[in-house]
């Protein structure tokens, strides 16, 4: 059995990536970290759709890699799915990847989440585990890699997903660095925000009030002030601490929201500065002004 730090195949090399496995080992978990490498994920297709599936994703322009799950929700049916498999393996490039773990953990999971057992209430959760190992046992002898998920939490599991199917890079970090204006609201979707209403306000200079933060003149006017200096270092240094962080923790999106009183001048020069920054220490991020060109 391959371990979750064991050694496969180059899994990476698949175009299709079949996911099954045990209820409770993490299967969603997979699926969810594999959309973010860039699969094309799909949930519970039926057995007999999956070799249309394939052909369609061979013939996608669109599709490089796809992903789905097939367990026991399929009933009566997964008893055709080792056949279809052998078949599909010898003329198109698939893995399948299965999850599982002991018995204790999948008990504990069941209890936390308090969901049932997908096979039903007329058994207990040991009972139902227990069936379920013996339905996929078939399906099991086919598989490479297999994964025990026993020791491992939601964030461990994608790790490992982001090794075996991202080549040696991990699950992409998207981040936005938006400028606003606070008289208009705070971005609905901001992960942080800093404030630099602090900092002098071109607004009152008279030649500056109708030009934006990128203008050269105005961006030369805020950068003037040793506090824009600073802050622009240490909120960089803090950013650039926390984004490894919060990819290790399974984020994929980060939007940086910079605010000042009406989003046109301090806001602008300074999220694009630390857009800038973000960039040279090897971060992909974009940049946006929301308010930049409101009155």
């Amino acid at each position: 059995m391959s371990s979750a730090g064991g050694k496969s195949a180059p899994a990476a090399a698949a175009q299709l990536l079949i996911i099954t496995g045990l209820s409770g080992s993490g299967k969603g978990t997979a699926l969810r970290a594999l959309e973010d490498l860039g699969f094309y994920a799909v949930d519970n297709l039926p057995i007999g759709l999956i070799p249309k599936f394939a052909d369609l994703t061979r013939d996608s322009s669109r599709v490089s890699r796809a992903a789905l799950v097939v367990d026991i929700r399929e009933g009566g049916a997964l008893k055709a799915f080792p056949a279809m498999f052998r078949k599909l393996k010898a003329r198109f490039p698939v893995k399948l990847m299965f999850l599982e773990a002991d018995d204790a953990t999948l008990q504990r999971r069941f209890s936390e989440t308090r969901r049932p057992h997908p096979l039903g209430a007329q058994a207990t959760v040991a009972e139902n585990i227990a069936e379920e190992r013996r339905l996929l046992a078939p399906i099991r002898r086919l598989a490479d890699p297999i994964i025990d998920t026993t020791r491992l939490n939601v964030h461990e599991l994608r790790e490992v997903i982001a090794e075996k199917f991202g080549g040696q890079q991990r699950a992409n970090l998207r981040i936005n660095v938006t400028s606003f204006g606070f008289r208009h609201g705070v971005p609905a979707d901001s992960d942080l925000v800093f404030d630099v209403r602090f900092l002098p306000n071109p607004n009152y200079i008279p030649q500056f009030k109708e030009l934006t933060g990128r203008n050269p003149k105005v961006a030369r006017y805020i950068r003037s002030f040793p506090q824009t200096v600073e802050f622009i270092d240490r909120i960089s240094e803090l950013l650039v601490y926390l984004i490894p962080h919060y990819i290790s923790e399974g984020k994929t999106y980060l939007t940086i929201s910079i605010g000042c009183t009406g989003g046109k001048h301090r806001s602008v020069m300074i999220a694009s500065e630390i857009r800038k920054r973000l960039a040279a220490a090897g971060y992909k991020a974009k940049e946006t002004h929301r308010d930049m060109n409101k009155g």
